[in-house]
């Protein structure tokens, strides 16, 4: 019952000021810049401390941090969970997967020189509705580069310290104990940790697509992908960002229609002859209704019509 009651009651309104406040948004340009001090801090650390658990670990986040949010549009974060690594040469890996020649939701070096990565995911959460599209695209340079990086020595360091030896673990990314991240939560409670010790918010990572949308939407958006294009690649559509991760969406339009009324008004001012109306009152012409007296010797008239076919109601 109380499941029942809770889906008819109107849920809490959330904006980004308001999620902000406590301690729950932080704005695209902040997550990019956490994101990219992160990369450059784990390169620097590999170069001057060679590859330890410590620095292979910090490798690894930066690459997670890099594919959820700043190189790509946020993809699902099932896609990201569910990657499975160049090196994995067995069957495809989603529980639900029928086709035996699919590979599954795969990363893969398609050159070493010059560098060429290539992500293809045919299983996300809109395959079946778009009739079994691969959402699939080469990897950009930057986070390429931070990938092969870490698949290579880095990767086999954490191997080997969780002692699974070799590529056991199919998954690109693992959690501390050289797994997957099969739950969901599981991925959550690491991403916000590691985002706090980077000096961000416990933000959950889903939220980076609403980050993302509430920057591609807003009137001061910067250039970058098409809106059909990102949404695209997060695995929905343009109007579901208005549905679900735009939560500016009625607060703006309805700001710019206020703010559009201005120069609508001020069109209407200039467009009004200077001459001074006509509001002599004329029988027909006037509002189409007879100009009864009160009397013959009134010297008043007046427009009356107790018709309610006259009466005009604009129901709200």
């Amino acid at each position: 019952m109380h499941l029942q009651v809770a889906d008819q009651l109107p849920r809490p309104s959330k904006d980004p000021k308001g999620l902000a406040d406590i301690g729950k948004w932080m704005c695209a340009a902040d997550l990019v810049h956490t994101i990219h001090g992160a990369e450059q801090q784990s390169q620097a650390q590999m170069q001057q401390q060679g590859v330890t658990v410590e620095t292979s670990r910090d490798m690894h986040d930066a690459a997670l941090a890099a594919m959820i949010f700043s190189h790509l549009p946020p993809v699902r974060l099932s896609c990201i969970r569910s990657l499975v690594g160049p090196a994995y040469a067995g069957p495809c890996l989603h529980p639900d997967c029928k086709e035996p020649s699919c590979e599954g939701n795969r990363l893969s070096i398609m050159s070493e020189s010059p560098l060429l990565m290539r992500i293809s995911l045919p299983h996300h959460k809109n395959a079946r509705k778009w009739g079994k599209a691969v959402i699939e695209f080469d990897v950009p340079s930057d986070l390429a580069q931070l990938l092969h990086t870490y698949l290579g020595a880095p990767r086999k360091a954490l191997l080997e310290h969780h002692l699974l030896i070799g590529d056991a673990c199919p998954y690109v990314f693992m959690d501390m104990h050289g797994r997957g991240f099969v739950a969901a939560a599981v991925l959550t409670l690491y991403w916000q940790k590691w985002l706090v010790s980077r000096g961000g918010v416990p933000m959950n990572p889903s939220m980076c697509r609403q980050v993302f949308v509430d920057e591609r939407q807003s009137d001061s958006a910067t250039a970058g992908p098409s809106n059909q294009g990102a949404a695209m690649v997060m695995g929905h559509s343009v109007k579901q960002w208005d549905k679900w991760y735009d939560m500016q969406y009625h607060p703006r339009l309805a700001q710019n229609a206020v703010d559009g009324m201005q120069s609508w008004r001020a069109a209407m001012l200039q467009s009004h002859t200077l001459a001074a109306p006509d509001l002599t009152l004329s029988a027909a012409l006037h509002c189409g209704h007879v100009l009864v007296s009160d009397s013959e010797e009134s010297q008043y008239q007046s427009c009356c019509s107790d018709s309610d076919s006259d009466i005009d109601i604009e129901l709200d």
